[in-house]
């Protein structure tokens, strides 16, 4: 079994989404003081790798902790849309040419290859986002989630977050943004875990993303 870290590092010098406050860890108790070491961490629900619940923009949408932690695991697809460039979309062609794949999936994860702009001011720039081609075939296959290697579902520029509210107004999807490695995954099925902080009506939250891959071993390969 091969398991792969699909999460980015929290820390204080993080890219975040524009207009919000970075994550604060700040040594709260130190081995010399107190005997252990206890850090204070502040940060907004949508920071890092994390998860959008419908609750993100729906004040009857439903939150992370009110789903079953069934929601949060199951057969996860890559699909490869690294060809794209700068603002470009992502198109029904790339569903079209693995759909016997993707319809036995339950998480489909676009990767675009943006997350090699982490920690650069390119990675708030023009990223690959999908159409809204994808967005109703999301809404109409049953999929427990999408997930990109983008800080957004919608483009920067897009301040009324359609695609969000599309995706979220009428469907218990999740969204899943800021992924990372996903060009190491491949392109078969494999088991996708995104488990988010579970606090009381939760909007989102950071996940520790990854993905399990069974290639006929009994030993584990950590990545």
């Amino acid at each position: 079994m091969n398991i792969i870290d699909l999460t980015h590092t929290i820390s204080e010098n993080m890219p975040v989404y524009p207009g919000t406050e970075r994550p604060k860890l700040e040594v709260a108790s130190t081995y010399k003081q107190n005997g252990f070491k206890e850090t204070l961490l502040t940060m907004f629900s949508h920071t890092g790798t994390h998860m959008d619940s419908p609750a993100h923009l729906f004040f009857q949408g439903t939150t992370l902790d009110s789903f079953s932690s069934k929601q949060f695991v199951g057969k996860g697809l890559v699909i490869d849309c690294s060809d794209l460039r700068h603002g470009e979309k992502i198109t029904m062609k790339y569903i079209e040419a693995v759909k016997e794949k993707v319809e036995k999936a339950e998480f489909i994860l676009f990767h675009t290859g943006w997350d090699k702009y982490w920690n650069t001011s390119s990675y708030f720039g023009e990223y690959p986002y999908i159409s809204e081609e994808i967005t109703e075939y999301l809404l109409n296959s049953s999929k427990k989630g999408v997930g990109l290697d983008v800080i957004g579902i919608d483009p920067i520029s897009d301040e009324n977050l359609t695609i969000h509210k599309k995706l979220l107004s009428k469907n218990n999807i999740v969204i899943i943004e800021n992924l990372t490695n996903l060009d190491k995954v491949g392109d078969d099925l494999f088991t996708f875990c995104a488990l988010p902080l579970k606090f009381k009506n939760s909007d989102g939250a950071p996940v520790r993303a990854i993905a399990i891959l069974d290639d006929n071993k009994q030993n584990f390969n950590l990545i």
